[in-house]
């Protein structure tokens, strides 16, 4: 069987606002996660363990420490014809910004044709999972689609919360793509079950230029893939849905088999990360046969030092990156970055914290994101009081306190 040629888009140019301030100095793909990673590392991870070795990743937000990232992390052999490029906005059609994901895509189409792929992958950059690509990529080639859309099975109840497919009897072909509906559909297999759009589709490479073309003379059109592409295939009756869980990643275990988040908010971002620290994850970066690739600065092991009566430093179901020193203070259930630093009688519980944060003597951190370079004076207090806490920092809905790249928290 002949390989299919297929070049990967992954659009990384958005703004992040829910995840403010977490994105006030940094694109949403670029925000770090899980200690030593980026959140764009988990798509590109995704299609370099399938062997989708041309990616394209469409950037425009603030987009500096993105392509940084990219450029140093993700070097692929240029001899063998491999690479992954970011593309920031060029304004090749004039003097003006990406207007939508579709617009992106169209402005970059001298992208799709230097390499003529007979079939393009269109990827978010934002999402925590793992993936076998070529098991959607087969499925949408074996159907003749001119666009398959990866969906993953959602509580019927739960149907206004998300873009809704819904299908025909076969429970293959797209008959409507509604966002958020009150009044969605069951599955023809499951009625109390519905697809939400998980935002990765596959495309005919045509069939997507041309729809490129006719939504680009659309004023009325918001340029978007979700919104404005995929109704317009679906009336013309080429769109096709792909299973999100039929798809079987090697390594993977019935406890987090089809993980799938959407960090697009400070809460889930939070959560996600709770959701790495069980001694059985729900979602395993432990899994060796479909690794996470990422970036690795030259620092030394972690480090834990004193054992003097409650002066110990230990550090409980939690993650501990290279550099860390764990100095006489305690980390429970907790995301400790590479740099981080806890001394003496600092407890850290619930916790992200990113890199090179400083917890300083005596000081308590719950429930809490703390950027990178934040030093937690002595004796502080974070997440104890969330009424003192919302009158310094962001505090979500949850109950979570956020603390921004390089705030100064007074003494």
């Amino acid at each position: 069987m002949t390989t299919p040629r297929v070049l990967a888009i992954v659009l990384a140019g958005g703004e992040g606002k829910r995840l403010m301030p977490l994105t006030a100095d940094r694109a949403k793909p670029a925000v770090p996660f899980g200690g030593i990673y980026r959140l764009i590392d988990f798509v590109l991870s995704n299609l370099a363990n399938g062997n989708y070795l041309q990616i394209v990743v469409l950037t425009q937000y603030k987009n500096h420490s993105l392509d940084r990232h990219i450029s140093r992390t993700w070097r692929l052999s240029a001899m063998l014809g491999n690479y992954v490029t970011p593309v920031p906005a060029q304004q090749r059609l004039g003097p003006r910004w990406f207007a939508g994901s579709a617009d992106a895509i169209f402005q970059n189409l001298n992208l799709i044709y230097d390499e003529m792929p007979e079939h393009c992958i269109v990827f978010g950059a934002d999402h925590i999972y793992r993936m076998d690509p070529r098991q959607m990529v087969q499925r949408h080639v074996d159907s003749g689609a001119d666009v398959t859309v990866a969906a993953i099975r959602q509580p019927l109840a739960l149907a206004d919360q998300f873009g809704v497919i819904e299908t025909d009897p076969s429970g293959r072909r797209i008959v409507a793509f509604r966002e958020k509906p009150a009044d969605a559909v069951g599955l023809p297999d499951a009625p109390d079950q519905i697809y939400a759009s998980m935002g990765n589709y596959v495309f005919r490479t045509q069939a997507l230029i041309e729809a490129l073309r006719e939504d680009a003379m659309d004023p009325s059109s918001k340029h978007d893939i979700g919104g404005n592409i995929i109704p317009m295939m679906v009336k013309s009756g080429g769109a096709y849905v792909y299973d999100f869980a039929e798809n079987v990643v090697p390594g993977t275990t019935d406890r987090d088999r089809g993980y799938w988040r959407d960090v697009g908010t400070l809460d889930a971002f939070y959560e996600a990360h709770m959701d790495l620290l069980p001694a059985e994850p729900l979602f395993n970066l432990y899994n060796s046969e479909w690794p996470i690739y990422t970036g690795h600065d030259p620092l030394p092991p972690a480090k834990f030092v004193h054992n003097d009566g409650d002066r110990v430093g230990r550090a409980v179901d939690s993650l501990v990156s290279p550099g860390v020193i764990v100095a006489g203070g305690t980390a429970v259930r907790s995301i400790l970055s590479p740099g981080v630093v806890l001394q003496s009688h600092a407890l850290v519980e619930d916790s992200v914290l990113m890199h090179n944060v400083k917890v300083g003597k005596g000081a308590i951190v719950r429930r809490a994101i703390i950027d990178k370079n934040v030093v937690i004076p002595d004796g502080a207090r974070i997440g104890c009081d969330l009424e003192e806490d919302r009158a310094r920092f962001a505090v979500t809905r949850g109950g979570v306190v956020v603390i921004g790249k390089n705030e100064v928290i007074p003494r």
